[in-house]
C-alpha cells in the first residue's frame, strides 16, 4: 500500500549558483556529511548534478511525507547514500523519520524508495513511501 509519493524537478544551475554564492554555509545547512563526501569526490558537472539530485530527493521526500519542510522536518533529516551496487537509498532521521514511521498502519512498517536522475540542466527525484508487513 502506498502511503505517500513525491516528485521534484530541480534546475542544476540553481543549486550551483547557491553553492557559489553561499559556499560551505549552504552546503552545511542543506546536505549531510555523507552527501557532501559523495558529491565532493566528483568534479564539474557530475558534482553539481549529484548535489542537485540530492536536493530534489529532499524536496520529493518532504512531499511524500505530507509535511513539506515544516512541523519540525529539516533538510538535514533527509539524506541520500548509495548502496554497494550504487543505487540511491534515502536515510531519514529526526522528525522526518518520526513522521514516516507514523504513516504505517498497525502490523506494517514504512519503506522509502527513491529514484534519481539528471539530464542537464535538470535533476529529478521521485520518492515513494510504502507500507510493508512488519
Amino acid at each position: 500500500m502506498i502511503l505517500g509519493m513525491g516528485t521534484d524537478l530541480c534546475m542544476i544551475p540553481r543549486i550551483e549558483s547557491s553553492i557559489e554564492r553561499f559556499g560551505d554555509r549552504f552546503l552545511d545547512r542543506v546536505f549531510t556529511a555523507a552527501e557532501r563526501e559523495h558529491a565532493d569526490r566528483l568534479s564539474g558537472a557530475a558534482r553539481m548534478g549529484s548535489y542537485a539530485k540530492r536536493w530534489a530527493a529532499k524536496e520529493a521526500c518532504a512531499k511524500a511525507l505530507g509535511t513539506g519542510f515544516a512541523n519540525g522536518v529539516q533538510l538535514q533529516d533527509v539524506g541520500v547514500i548509495n548502496s554497494e551496487s550504487g543505487a540511491p537509498v534515502l536515510i531519514l532521521s529526526g522528525r522526518a523519520k518520526d513522521v514516516c514511521d507514523s504513516l504505517a498502519p498497525a502490523g506494517h512498517r514504512a519503506e522509502v524508495l527513491v529514484s534519481l536522475t539528471d539530464d542537464p540542466p535538470f535533476a529529478l527525484a521521485q520518492v515513494i513511501i510504502q507500507a510493508v508487513a512488519a
